[in-house]
C-alpha cells in the first residue's frame, strides 16, 4: 500500500505497518498476527492507523475511559458495522468478544486496530491474557486472518503488554514504537528554513507533529526576529492548548498519583539537577525516596537515564519531552502572571534562563543525537554509542564535562576505541583554548586503557568558532567543526 499524501513523513512507520497488514499467511504458519504500537502522545499514532485501516479497508475502533459494559457495547457496534453482521446482543464479556472477532475474519489478512487499549486493560485487567489464549493452540486466532493491531499512548502500560512474564510476551509479530520527528524532519514539518530559529523552536516543541497545526493553529516563527513574539502568542498565551499541554502529559499517566512530587523532581532535572544525589538534594528528599518516582517517569518515556559514557555505574536523567522542560523552567514559576495574560512581562524577564537552561542543553542533546544518525559521515568509522561523560584531572583537580562521546563498538582483548570527543556551545564563539580541553581529555583517557590513536576532536557551535580555530581544523582533519547549517544539512 502506498502511504498517503497527507502523512507527513513516516515512511519507515507506514512501511512496517503496510507489511504487517498485507502480510499473506504461510504455509506451515496459519492463523492471527498480532501487532503493538506505541509511543508518547500527540505523535500521530491514531493518524496513522486511520490511514492504514482506511487504505486495507480494516477496521478501526478507538476506546474511551468507560465502564467493561459500555465498552463492550461499544466495540460490538463497531465490529458490527464493519462486518456487516447483525450481532443481536452485546458481547458478555471480553472472552466472547475476542473469539467472534477473530472468527469474523477468515478469507483474507484484515486489520483490526484497537486504539487506547490501556482504557480497556484498565477495566478489564484479563483482556491480554484473553488475547493470548485466543492466539494460542485451539484458539480461534488458529482459524482468522485478521491483523489485530493494539496501540496506546499510556507508555507504562504499552511497555509491560510484552515485557517479562506478560501474557503476550513472544506474541507479537510487529512492535512499532512511533517516536518524535528527528530535529531536520521537525524543521521541514513547521516549514523552517534558518537552522537557529529551528533549534529555538525545537527546543519548546520538540518533534512532536501535533504541536504544529491542531495546538498552535498553524502559527510557525516566520523569522528569528519573530520567535519572541511566536513564543508570546503560543507557549505562553492561556487561550492556546499548547498553554497546558505540559500539565496535562503528567496528569494523563495513571501511573503518577502524586504529581507535585514528579513536578519537583522534573523541575530539579530541568534546573540542572540530572543526578540522583542533585535532585534528591533538590526536592528535600533521600537518595533512596526518589528512585519509585524516577522509575515511574522513565517507565512513562517521560525521562531517560543516560549513563556516564567514561565513568560506569555514573547516570544523569534527561527530560525527554522538550515541552516539559520549558514549562518546568519557564512557566511553572510564573503560573499566575502568565494566566492573568502578562506574557510579555514574563518572557522579558525569563529569556535568558530559557536560553541557559533549555535551549543549551537541548543543543547538546541534539549534537549527541547528530553524532550518532550521521557518525559514518563525520568520523571514520560510525559510532555504536553517544552519551556525555566526565574525565577527572587530578593535575588541576577538576573535571572535564564531555558533551559529545562518541565510542566504537566494544571488541574483546582490544581496548575501547573513542571514535570522538565533543564540546557543545550554544551562545558563545568556540575557540582554541575549547580544543585544547578536548586534547587534553583525550590525553588523560589515553593511559585509562582507551583507544584514542584516531578520536576526532570535534566542537559544535550555535555562535560559531573564531579564526584561529576554523584554520586550525582545515590543517587537521582529527579536527571538526559543525555549525548549525551543518547539523540541519
Amino acid at each position: 500500500m502506498d502511504k498517503p499524501r497527507r502523512i507527513f513523513g513516516r515512511a519507515r512507520e507506514w512501511d512496517g505497518l503496510a507489511s504487517f497488514a498485507t502480510r499473506s499467511i504461510g504455509a506451515t504458519q496459519g492463523g492471527a498476527s498480532l501487532g503493538v504500537v506505541s509511543g508518547r502522545r500527540r505523535q500521530g499514532k491514531s493518524f496513522l492507523l486511520q490511514a492504514l485501516t482506511e487504505a486495507a479497508g480494516g477496521m478501526y475502533f478507538a476506546a474511551t475511559e468507560a465502564t467493561e459494559a459500555e465498552s463492550l457495547r461499544l466495540f460490538t457496534e463497531a465490529l458490527a458495522r464493519h462486518t456487516r453482521e447483525y450481532i443481536e446482543a452485546p458481547f458478555r464479556d471480553w472472552n466472547d468478544a475476542i473469539a467472534h472477532m477473530f472468527r469474523s475474519f477468515s478469507d483474507r489478512p484484515a486489520i483490526v486496530a484497537i486504539d487506547e487499549f490501556p482504557f480497556l486493560s484498565k477495566t478489564s485487567p484479563a483482556l491480554p491474557s484473553i488475547i493470548q489464549r485466543e492466539l494460542g493452540p485451539g484458539g480461534s486466532g488458529r482459524t482468522s486472518t485478521a491483523r489485530l493491531v493494539l496501540c496506546g499512548s499510556a507508555m507504562s502500560v504499552m511497555g509491560s503488554l510484552l515485557a517479562g512474564q506478560a501474557p503476550l510476551r513472544g506474541r507479537a509479530s510487529l512492535e512499532l514504537v512511533v517516536q518524535p520527528f528527528r530535529h531536520r524532519e521537525s524543521a521541514e514539518f513547521w516549514e523552517i528554513t534558518d537552522p537557529k530559529l529551528a533549534v529555538l523552536v525545537h527546543a519548546i516543541v520538540g518533534g512532536t507533529p501535533a504541536y504544529r497545526h491542531e495546538f498552535t493553529q498553524g502559527d510557525a516563527p516566520d523569522t528569528i526576529e519573530d520567535f519572541d513574539a511566536w513564543v508570546v502568542r503560543t507557549a505562553l498565551n492561556p487561550q492556546t492548548p499548547l498553554f497546558r499541554e505540559a500539565r496535562y502529559l503528567l496528569a494523563e499517566e495513571s501511573a503518577i498519583r502524586d504529581p507535585a512530587l514528579y513536578h519537583s523532581v522534573l523541575a530539579a532535572i530541568a534546573g540542572g539537577n540530572n543526578t540522583n544525589g542533585g535532585i534528591a538534594s533538590f526536592i528535600g528528599r533521600r537518595s533512596d525516596q526518589i528512585t519509585h518516582p524516577l522509575n515511574v517517569l522513565e517507565d512513562c518515556a517521560l525521562i531517560a537515564r543516560e549513563p556516564d559514557m567514561l565513568r560506569p555505574g555514573r547516570a544523569r536523567y534527561r527530560i525527554v519531552e522538550p515541552l516539559i522542560t520549558f514549562y518546568e523552567a519557564i512557566m511553572r514559576k510564573r503560573w499566575a502572571e502568565l494566566e492573568i495574560h502578562r506574557a510579555e512581562q514574563v518572557w522579558a524577564t525569563t529569556r535568558q534562563t530559557f536560553l541557559t537552561q533549555v535551549v543549551g542543553p537541548h543543543f547538546e542533546a541534539l549534537c549527541r543525537a547528530f553524532a550518532l544518525e550521521s557518525g559514518d559521515l563525520l568520523f571514520a568509522e560510525q559510532p555504536s554509542e553517544v552519551g556525555s561523560g566526565t574525565v577527572n584531572d587530578p593535575a588541576n583537580r577538576t573535571q572535564i564535562e564531555i558533551d559529545v562521546v562518541a565510542l566504537s563498538a566494544p571488541e574483546a582483548n582490544s581496548p575501547r576505541r573513542i571514535v570522538s570527543l565533543g564540546e557543545v556551545k550554544w551562545g558563545e564563539v568556540i575557540g582554541h583554548h575549547h580544543l585544547q580541553r578536548l586534547a587534553t581529555a583525550r590525553d588523560l583517557l589515553r593511559p585509562k586503557g582507551y583507544d584514542t590513536d584516531a578520536t576526532v576532536l570535534a566542537l559544535y557551535g550555535g555562535a560559531g568558532f573564531t579564526a584561529e580555530l576554523t584554520a586550525a581544523a582545515a590543517a587537521d582533519d582529527r579536527i571538526l567543526l559543525v555549525d548549525l547549517d551543518r547539523l540541519y544539512s
